[in-house]
């Protein structure tokens, strides 16, 4: 009986172990931590919490008192606000190795956007607490962490500048462009489209179809192979291409 409470004992010890070293790996290859060694990252370990969420998981709503940082380890996440008419506009798509809810940590204490789940993915949390003991002990996280933030604004001001100033085939080719991999757009919808820019699903498969229409694209369910690159480019950057003019643009 005794040697078999000490091999329980030794295997929770174990598991324990093992779950630690997760937990520091997973905390190593974020950019925030990466100036930190595993001894200054160890006393952290006991209070992170790891834990997996479905697709469509809603981590926070806006008015919520942000309590934790969260850190993605696998999966992604998107940050988003609802327009009065129901729309959805995602500013902030959050890949693996990356974090979100930042701010309620660092400077206001409530959220101002709902964030999501975009698939299955397994996400730690920091509290408040540790997020500000981190800061005040090591400088280079906080510098990481501020630009991570900056980062983050810069990108928010870029898309209120295209909101603001470009119609929407070239906000769509620009997208296109910066989420293509090896000439392909893989899982976006048009409705995931739309939302990333601020525009109805119907406004982006009108876009679709004149691109497909000029011999720039192919479309398939959930996948934008890219013909022309180059031509897409020059959209996104000019609005406007020798020989072919968005529709409802002609002279």
């Amino acid at each position: 009986m005794s040697s078999h409470r000490t091999a329980n004992r030794q295997g929770t010890t174990s598991a324990g172990a093992s779950t630690a070293t997760t937990k520091l790996a997973y905390l190593k290859a974020n950019e925030l931590f990466r100036d930190l060694t595993p001894a200054q990252l160890e006393p952290f370990h006991h209070t992170i919490q790891m834990a997996r969420c479905c697709a469509g998981h809603v981590f926070y709503r806006p008015g919520e008192t942000g309590e934790v940082m969260f850190l993605v380890k696998e999966g992604s996440a998107r940050l988003y606000r609802m327009s009065p008419d129901g729309r959805k506009l995602v500013f902030a798509h959050v890949p693996q190795a990356s974090i979100f809810g930042e701010m309620a940590c660092i400077g206001q204490a409530m959220h101002d956007c709902f964030a999501e789940a975009v698939e299955d993915s397994l996400i730690c949390t920091l509290s408040r607490d540790d997020v500000k003991r981190l800061i005040l002990q090591y400088p280079s996280f906080a510098l990481r962490l501020l630009e991570t933030v900056a980062g983050r604004m810069v990108e928010a001001e870029r898309q209120l500048e295209a909101l603001a100033f470009k119609p929407v085939l070239p906000r769509l080719a620009e997208l296109l462009r910066r989420e293509a991999r090896d000439g392909l757009v893989v899982g976006l919808s048009h409705q995931d489209l739309g939302e990333r820019l601020g525009v109805y699903r119907e406004t982006v498969t009108e876009a679709l179809s004149e691109l497909k229409t000029a011999g720039l694209l192919e479309i398939g369910r959930r996948r934008l192979r890219l013909l022309d690159e180059a031509r897409l480019q020059e959209i996104a950057d000019k609005g406007r291409m020798a020989g072919w003019l968005p529709r409802g643009r002609q002279s």
